[in-house]
């Protein structure tokens, strides 16, 4: 090791490590290094951002960790910041995972002991290095991110997560282009980023001015297949069998990915933890939008994250005991632990007298199955006008249009706790060839603030192997996964629409791809929702 730079305490960094992968293809990263002599566990963040960024948005910066007594390496991964090679995202981690990892073992700092960490990007390069099995990772910490591409990061039972997807996709578009030395693209991204919320408005969004290489085949592959699970762990899960702490966040693009990926390992490997908090991407704290989840929404995560490597590449014991599932409850704002999900369920039945249109209707939730038939309650998608997915979550401006469906109970008598993946039973025909459903689960306050818990979306082509148009299907789908309180006097209430955009994208209501539709190829359809004795649609939560 050379001296490096005094980062205090005894830490010394060592910049522009250089390493070869298997094809030759070099990547450097910066290395942290403990006071004292003797060998160490060593850490490592594989990232497209910058190693100089690491992963401290959310995490400590490298030097705490080391200070701890580990070796801390952030590498670029191919084609990023310092390293050579093309950058396609996800395609060459596995690989390079694997060679830096035994790379990283065989230095003369290193006991042989790794493991990795870190959140999104650098939570699936963690999930793609463990598939390779690598002899010297022991342990990882893989956090917000996915195991399946297409069902956990880009898209949700066939409908694309459209504004993730084009801000992503640009801002990993703008370092291409620097890289590069496209100026003229990097003017075009640069000035996208400024006002990337608008990007989704674009159509048809297949034609985005500013979208290129891999986020075109992402919007173009809009359908599991060989595409997706070539660049994820999807048909790879029983090859990782490392401990794993997953993090993930009630309020984060990736929550549904981080949880099925929890759940997929915890079926097959041992020692697989979850700790879920109230959190958006970035940052992790008690705030989100006007929402204030009380102080004990800042875990320290950092100091867990301590813990959990000491257990397991130190043999400190300080993990033992831990729950394999620890979890904030929304609305008791406060953290509970558990074995699993809801082990029982609750079933609100819909009914109506053909009248559910708005929060001003006759749209109503009850235990009781309906006994005769209903009026079935009609609207109207214009993909056009779509229902929008607010930047907050209170949804009762959103609540006053007849283009969506609103069923709530009455004041609650006993409070209800929500542990899981609520679900939706719902009979409906649509007048379309193609169409969606979006279900939304909302948490009535006694002030009448309506504010959102969960969503769920399905897409026609996805969930029916033959649909039809004026049809009665039953969509069954799960909205994304919550722990939520809903206090005595409170109502539970659920939206039904066909879009919440510019969330998911907006189906053309044809065969048209979403990506090439506009308003030259947009169809407005008639949606109904049965709801009698023959046709009992019903929303289901799972309670602890």
């Amino acid at each position: 090791m050379t001296q490096g730079v005094d980062c205090g305490s005894g830490v010394r960094l060592e910049r522009n490590v250089r390493c070869a992968m298997r094809d030759g293809t070099v990547l450097v990263s910066d290395h942290y290094y403990p006071s004292g002599e003797g060998t160490h566990p060593t850490l490592l963040v594989r990232q497209p951002y910058g190693k100089e960024i690491a992963t401290t948005v959310v995490y400590a910066h490298p030097v705490w960790f080391a200070r701890h007594g580990y070796n801390v390496v952030i590498q670029d991964v191919r084609g990023r910041g310092g390293s050579a090679g093309e950058f396609y995202p996800f395609r060459n981690e596995g690989r390079d995972g694997f060679d830096t990892i035994e790379w990283l073992a065989r230095r003369p700092e290193c006991n042989g002991q790794v493991g990795m960490y870190g959140f999104s990007y650098q939570g699936l390069t963690q999930l793609l290095a463990a598939a390779e099995r690598p002899p010297s990772l022991k342990v990882m910490a893989p956090a917000m991110t996915a195991v399946d591409l297409f069902n956990g990061w880009f898209y949700f039972n066939g409908a694309l997560r459209l504004s993730s997807t084009l801000s992503w996709g640009i801002q990993m578009l703008r370092e291409d282009a620097r890289r590069l030395g496209l100026r003229d693209a990097s003017r075009a991204l640069e000035r996208a980023w400024v006002n990337v919320r608008n990007e989704s408005l674009h159509a048809p969004y297949g034609e985005c001015p500013v979208i290129s290489n891999y986020v075109v085949d992402w919007i173009r592959h809009n359908s599991p297949g060989e595409y997706w699970s070539s660049q994820d762990v999807s048909e790879k899960l029983s090859q990782i069998t490392i401990p794993a702490l997953h993090v993930s966040g009630w309020n984060d693009t990736y929550l549904k990915g981080s949880v099925d990926g929890f759940d997929a390992l915890r079926a097959i490997a041992p020692d697989q933890y979850l700790i879920a908090g109230p959190w958006i991407h970035i940052p992790w704290g008690r705030r989100v939008g006007d929402q204030d989840f009380g102080p004990e929404a800042e875990l320290d995560t950092d100091a867990i994250l301590l813990r959990w490597f000491n257990h397991w590449l130190k043999g400190s014991g300080e993990f033992s005991g831990e729950p394999p599932i620890r979890h904030f409850v929304i609305g008791r704002n406060e953290w509970r632990s558990a074995s699993r999900w809801g082990s029982g369920e609750l079933i609100f039945y819909l009914q109506s007298d053909g009248n559910a249109n708005s929060s001003k209707g006759a749209g109503v939730l009850t235990g009781e199955l309906p006994e005769s038939d209903q009026g079935r309650d009609i609207f109207v998608y214009d993909p056009e006008v779509p229902v929008l997915a607010p930047a907050g979550s209170d949804q009762s401006i959103l609540e006053q249009g007849n283009n969506l469906l609103v069923y709530t109970t009455a004041p609650l008598e006993n409070a209800i706790d929500v542990l899981g993946r609520p679900k939706l039973c719902l009979h409906a025909s649509s007048s379309a060839l193609q169409t969606d459903f979006v279900g939304k689960l909302i948490h009535v306050s006694k002030n009448n603030r309506a504010t959102l818990v969960s969503v769920g979306v399905a897409r026609s082509q996805y969930l029916f192997p033959e649909y039809k148009a004026d049809r009665i299907h039953c969509w069954e789908f799960e909205f994304e996964p919550i722990s939520v309180h809903f206090p005595a006097g409170d109502r539970v209430r659920l939206e039904i629409a066909s879009s919440a955009f510019p969330l998911f994208d907006r189906n053309p209501g044809n065969d048209t791809h979403p990506a090439d539709a506009d308003h030259w190829t947009w169809i407005r359809s008639t949606q109904m929702i049965l709801h009698d004795a023959k046709h009992p649609s019903c929303l289901i939560v799972p309670v602890p």
